[in-house]
């Protein structure tokens, strides 16, 4: 591909992103992926070199572009050379008119900034907009962490996480003996201490009611074997990729798929039977912009309040199935008040029988009744993380 071609490659990928995150479509990676696939001329120079394209035109604009060709010529402002490409030259794109507009640059929406902590603009922006590692978590079930570091290029201990391997961003492990053996999961530090949140240990009961793929279900068998895991979402689509991932790292792992409005009826079974319940609430995944930037094109304002009830509903749904004595452990991957702290002291609020513990990890900043984990200060994606304790 030729210089101008690899613009024009990034215009019509960055035409899909802005498609998708409208119509709450698929990330940006599984765009890019897709749109190579049917493009075997493309070496892997061409790919690498449009996908840092793509991305670098992502993280200057926070605010959703119209279109791909306004998002690059953003970018071309700040770099002459790339304006150069906009030639015209066959597969390129066409020359800029002189009343064209580009998107001007921003690091996040205005009605955004005003959901945040002061410290988090202030500090947090850069790191957020920052490409992010790749981090493992070592199935300490079957495997040391010490065992395991120098079987990856690169590799450090995470600082925080006992657990965890970091490896520079562009590593790939899914051909990995370590990884294919079920040795070592791809999980990011900071999802790690939310598993460590929860303080497995012995034969306790714990609930994951918003397990996903089971990511921290996986870290929680790894840290009890003697644990009785259950795993629980709405969505089929996800926890179908449990099973296979549990097989992988010999975990015996319960799974129970759940009715979007009946979780309370088909949970009673549960009520005041878990030493632990996680809720790892959906959220905007604000936490997590360094790995999709594109995720400040899909919130809005409706989207969050949207979020913020059914992040309420959860927790009301979680609380009877503490035994007392046990533990709800809340967290979001999100760095706006509203998921993390408001609902926390709301939540507090609502049941009067709990109290607030500590995080048994160091780590993040006190933000209201939990902790606020963040790129710039933790090196982890940010998370808010709070747990609460059933006195009777």
């Amino acid at each position: 591909m030729t210089p101008s071609a690899r613009v024009q490659a990034a215009i019509e990928i960055l035409d899909e992103v802005i498609a998708s995150a409208r119509d709450d479509g698929p990330p940006a990676d599984t765009i890019v992926q897709r749109y190579f696939k049917t493009r075997r001329y493309a070496g892997s120079k061409d790919r690498r070199a449009v996908r840092e394209l793509v991305y670098r035109a992502v993280r200057r604009a926070g605010e959703r572009p119209d279109s791909g060709r306004q998002a690059m010529l953003g970018l071309s402002d700040e770099d002459a050379e790339l304006l150069d490409l906009f030639d015209g030259s066959p597969h390129g794109p066409a020359a800029r008119e002189p009343a064209e507009k580009s998107v001007p640059a921003s690091l996040v929406p205005a009605w955004v900034q005003a959901l945040l902590s002061e410290h988090v603009i202030a500090d947090e922006w850069p790191a957020l907009l920052e490409r992010a590692p790749l981090d493992l978590r070592v199935n300490v079930a079957r495997a040391a962490r010490e065992e395991l570091i120098g079987q990856f290029d690169g590799a450090q201990p995470t600082r925080l996480s006992p657990w965890g391997l970091r490896l520079p961003p562009d590593t790939r492990i899914d051909e990995h003996p370590a990884y294919s053996g079920g040795l070592v999961e791809v999980q990011d530090e900071g999802s790690q201490l939310i598993a460590l949140a929860c303080q497995p240990s012995g034969e306790m009961r714990v609930l994951d009611l918003c397990a996903g793929a089971g990511g921290k279900a996986l870290a929680l068998a790894a840290a009890a074997p003697g644990a009785e895991i259950i795993a629980a979402d709405t969505s089929r689509a996800r926890l179908s990729q449990l099973p296979p991932r549990a097989e992988r790292a010999g975990a015996a792992i319960a799974v129970r798929l759940l009715d979007g409005g009946r979780e309370t009826a088909q949970l009673a079974d549960l009520e005041g039977q878990c030493a632990v319940v996680l809720v790892d609430a959906p959220c905007s995944g604000s936490g997590t912009w360094r790995r999709n930037p594109e995720g400040r094109w899909r919130l809005t304002p409706e989207r969050l309040d949207r979020l913020v009830k059914t992040q309420q509903r959860l927790l009301d749904i979680a609380a009877p199935l503490v035994k007392p004595g046990g533990a709800l452990v809340y967290a979001v991957c999100s760095i706006i008040r509203a998921e993390g702290a408001d609902q926390a002291r709301n939540f507090l609020g609502r049941h009067s029988s709990w109290i607030v513990q500590d995080m048994p990890f160091d780590g993040g900043r006190a933000e209201g009744l939990g902790r606020l984990l963040t790129p710039a200060r933790d090196a982890t994606d940010g998370f808010f993380v709070a747990r609460f304790v059933r006195s009777c």
